[in-house]
């Protein structure tokens, strides 16, 4: 089955579609196969992922069940989510500002210092594409686990400012755990640790903090993130059983070599996001 917009009007979805309306849905690049200028939007702004409806993950059935109240879990939770109200205001609440948006081109940039080029339609194009639209695939993968649990988030419960406050009326509907925004970042995460795996260390890494800054933000507890990377891994997983994916990977393979070939440098500030990841977390 085809997927429809109505596959993608979960909360988060339709936070993401209010932002990216103006976004392009294609590359008119030749170095983009004639079958990814066919790809087309399921929603404005969103291409349809490489995973049909049947093909996606019930997450509900492989994470771990959600914290109960008085649990040692959520007390770690609820400790972590703490800690994370001191950063409020700091270059690590920036980024986690960044990171916080998932509309393109800007979420390009999320990877791109720790891959050591610039991931854009122009330098980079079946590369960009792979990341448009493996967002969708792993980002409806949290979703039955989201729906069944309908856990509240941390701002929910703490009463204190998120780094998105337009985003807060949203967040309210859509349930806390798993984290979908870290299922995306990890699964990036692992998707160009394959590309490039010379820069498997430092890519990881920044998969890793990609999902902490939704805790900066107050948006989502401790384990909603480890949960979160949890589904990131095997939705990447699933997508390996798909022809079309694996052709796009030997496209952004090749997209990469040719970035660094062309000494290619990211556009982003680097040294900027290195002195904000370098802030201590505990």
């Amino acid at each position: 089955m085809k997927k429809t917009a109505n596959t993608l009007l979960h909360p988060i979805f339709v936070l993401l579609i209010a932002s990216l309306a103006a976004c392009s849905t294609t590359s008119d690049t030749a170095q983009v196969t004639a079958a990814e200028q066919q790809v087309q939007e399921v929603a404005p702004g969103f291409l349809q992922g490489y995973m049909t409806e049947e093909d996606q993950l019930d997450s509900k059935a492989f994470v771990p069940t959600v914290p109960g109240k008085d649990s040692p879990r959520q007390a770690l939770d609820t400790a972590w989510a703490n800690n994370m109200l001191k950063l409020r205001g700091t270059p690590r609440w920036e980024l986690a500002i960044r990171d916080a948006d998932l509309h393109f081109p800007a979420a390009a940039d999320a990877f791109s210092c720790s891959l050591g080029i610039p991931v854009t339609e122009e330098d980079t194009p079946a590369l960009y594409m792979l990341l448009r639209r493996t967002l969708t695939d792993v980002g409806l993968a949290s979703y039955s686990a989201k729906n069944a649990y309908q856990r509240e988030r941390p701002f929910m419960v703490n009463g204190q400012p998120i780094c998105t406050p337009d985003e807060e009326e949203i967040l309210r509907k859509d349930g806390s755990y798993p984290s979908g925004h870290t299922s995306i970042g990890w699964g990036w995460a692992l998707i160009l640790t394959e590309l490039s795996p010379d820069q498997t260390d430092e890519i990881i890494a920044r998969g890793r903090s990609f999902g902490e800054s939704r805790n900066v933000c107050n948006v989502h507890w401790y384990s909603d993130v480890v949960a979160g990377r949890l589904v990131g891994a095997a939705a990447v997983s699933k997508l390996h059983d798909n022809e079309q994916f694996l052709a796009a990977m030997d496209a952004a393979r090749e997209d990469i070599a040719r970035a660094r070939a062309a000494g290619l440098t990211p556009t982003f500030d680097c040294e900027a996001e290195a002195r904000a990841l370098a802030t201590p977390l505990q």
